[in-house]
């Protein structure tokens, strides 16, 4: 079935959506995005992923061309739209067409807003079940990385480093500690059972599904530590996961070739994924 688009405005069948050559997002990767879960029809995490969105536009200067219920309305229309059950909705905003050059092109210049669907079966996940493999990589983004931007390219380079290595994916690494991973947050559970994940900065993307399972983690005992881990932490922890939109909550089995904890996905990691599933399942509009 050919997905129905979103374009400035217009409702279009994927093989009728255009985007000019002159677009900055093409050009200089002067665009955002956010990608929001679909599950049972429904979007999980709606809010967060809105309110984040208006941060990167803020942050860069963007404005969005839908108010907070207009946004909302063409997210629930998308998904009647292509009839979607499971999967997800990427968003992608850019500062709109104009002739090349460094400096932004003058206030009132159409902004390109683009939506589209890709179906996904989000509850029956393999990696969940087996865990992953990562390797540990320099992180050598650039520095807003709390700014969702199209700027993809280094983390694909370290995802397709990582699978060279033998491994799924990866885990970056500054000045000696970890910081996320290729494209998902990263978490620890030490041998005292506390749960570690780095401390909000320009440093890593402000998760929604982070935020989310921490929450659920503290409303379940768990003792969670906000501050950066080392390599070696890692390698010696009970446990560690990452979390995403699309993935919720993944094991993570071993580290540069070095087993985590046993190797297999642990008790807490497989709880804190149950209790994501059910309450967001619970929760979405």
């Amino acid at each position: 079935m050919t997905r129905t688009l979103y374009l400035n405005g217009a409702w279009l069948p994927e093989s009728e959506a255009k985007v000019s050559v002159f677009d900055r997002g093409f050009l200089m990767a002067d665009g955002i995005y956010e990608v929001t879960c679909v599950l049972d029809g429904k979007l999980v995490d709606y809010a967060g992923h809105a309110a984040r969105l208006q941060r990167s536009a803020q942050e860069l200067g963007m404005a969005l061309p839908l108010t907070e219920a207009e946004l909302l309305e063409v997210h629930r229309e998308i998904v009647a739209r292509n009839a979607l059950d499971q999967g997800l909705i990427y968003l992608q905003l850019t500062r709109g067409v104009a002739e090349r050059d460094f400096v932004y092109p003058p206030a009132g210049t159409p902004p390109t807003l683009v939506m589209f669907t890709q179906a996904k079966n989000v509850l029956e996940n393999a990696a969940a079940e087996a865990g992953i493999r990562v390797a540990l990589l320099p992180d050598l983004r650039w520095g807003r990385r709390d700014i969702k931007t199209v700027q993809l390219l280094y983390p694909c380079m370290a995802k397709m480093e990582a699978k060279a290595r033998g491994a799924d994916d990866a885990w970056l690494v500054e000045d000696g500690f970890v910081t996320e991973g290729s494209a998902a947050t990263s978490h620890i559970v030490t041998a005292e059972g506390v749960l570690v994940t780095r401390d909000l900065s320009h440093a890593l993307l402000p998760g929604i599904t982070r935020a989310s399972v921490l929450e659920l983690a503290a409303a379940h005992g768990v003792r969670v530590e906000e501050r950066a881990f080392t390599p070696d932490e890692a390698r010696a922890a009970r446990e560690a996961f990452i979390t995403s939109a699309t993935n919720f909550v993944v094991p993570v089995v071993a580290i540069d070739g070095a087993t985590v904890g046993d190797g297999k996905p642990g008790a807490l990691t497989r709880d804190l994924r149950r209790f994501y599933i059910e309450t967001r399942r619970a929760s979405a509009i």
